[in-house]
């Protein structure tokens, strides 16, 4: 819509829950619009906090279906934050247009059998869990989503933006500056990566 502030939604996701930074804007002059900590698992049996844990050594049909309803239950709660989240900008004159998800830089099972064959690809499957239902939420609310892994987001965000690693720790830090605590490396990548897609 014209006359609103665009804005871009980044999450960095943990197994059950994930940090949001909604920074809005222009590239040269960002602002954090909003900070939230947004859960993502309900009661059990549907909510799990690590899903692939909770099924590992259970017989594969029970398996898919216990992971099913988790995914459920992750999607809506994802759907439903996602909904208060945009009309919370819209409500302070911005637009969501875009949303970016850390993405985790593990090794991906081919298929559930292989996931829950390895611990190290559970880990992973865990937090993908929860990628996973941000980016269905997104892609329902009609936000175009991007992926970028830790290890790259600043390499990429100081060539996009034009600034060094050190000047962009250096906008972070005074992004944060009034808003309180947390204000950690949680939220510093979550706001940089909203504001790289900005």
């Amino acid at each position: 819509m014209q006359g609103r502030t665009p804005c871009v939604l980044g999450f960095a996701p943990h197994s059950g829950w994930t940090v949001v930074v909604i920074v809005g804007g222009v590239p040269a002059a960002p602002r954090v619009l909003l900070r939230e900590r947004v859960e993502l698992v309900d009661a059990p049996p549907a909510g799990l906090k690590q899903p692939y844990h909770e099924i590992e050594g259970r017989p594969l049909p029970e398996a898919r279906q216990r992971l099913a309803l988790s995914e459920e239950s992750a999607n809506r709660l994802a759907l439903g934050a996602l909904r208060s989240l945009t009309q919370a900008v819209h409500v302070m004159g911005a637009e969501a247009r875009a949303a970016g998800i850390l993405a985790s830089s593990g090794r991906v099972g081919a298929t559930l059998e292989a996931t829950l064959a390895s611990h190290a690809l559970i880990h992973t499957a865990d937090g993908n869990h929860f990628r996973d239902a941000l980016g269905h939420g997104c892609e329902a609310l009609g936000l175009p989503v991007t992926r970028v892994t830790h290890k790259d987001l600043t390499a990429r965000a100081s060539v996009t933006l034009g600034k060094s690693p050190q000047a962009l720790a250096a906008t972070l830090a005074t992004l944060g500056r009034g808003l309180g605590a947390p204000w950690g490396a949680d939220q510093k990548a979550a706001a940089l990566l909203a504001w790289l897609l900005l």
